[in-house]
């Protein structure tokens, strides 16, 4: 896959700002710790939450009950937004990655991921994978992969910047 160009908003930067490049955003979703997703409840209405997510191999990777409001949504409506970054106004970058959400049942994938969430998370996020799906204790979380169709970058402080890629 060809790295996409990331283009930069005049509008919403300043005089300085630059596009950073889509390696510097993705060593961001990398290392992020907590990433917000975003659903649409069956009735329209939006829903948030906060959660772990892994990225790897061009795609975030997120986990949930599969009686979870969010995977009771995505049932409905793939489409999904998360965001991560940082809760200051004047420092930092935080990044809007918006696609649709596809299940992962594949064991030999969902056996990796779980042990790149153990290596990011540590420990508590041990999973074992069986039946097409994580397990941890006495629950069940099923896996979705978003590959990004637009990502946004909004970079804090002077200079302020935003900035899109697209893909596909």
């Amino acid at each position: 896959m060809r790295e996409p160009q990331g283009e930069l908003d005049h509008r919403y930067s300043g005089g300085d700002a630059v596009a950073p490049a889509w390696s510097e955003a993705e060593e961001l979703l990398r290392a992020a710790e907590l990433y917000w997703i975003s659903t649409v409840r069956p009735d329209g209405r939006p829903h948030v939450t906060p959660l772990p997510a892994v990225w790897a191999d061009g795609a975030l990777y997120f986990c949930t009950g599969p009686e979870e409001r969010k995977a009771r949504n995505l049932e409905r409506n793939p489409h999904v937004v998360l965001t991560t970054g940082t809760n200051t106004w004047d420092e930092g970058y935080d990044l809007v990655v918006e696609g649709e959400a596809v299940r992962v049942s594949a064991e030999g994938r969902l056996r990796g991921l779980a042990d790149a969430w153990e290596a990011k998370y540590g420990p508590f996020w041990h999973f074992e994978v069986r039946d097409g799906a994580f397990h941890h204790g006495g629950g069940q979380a099923v896996v979705f992969a978003v590959s990004p169709g637009t990502v946004f970058g909004f970079g804090k402080g002077e200079p302020f910047s935003q900035t899109r890629w697209r893909f596909g």
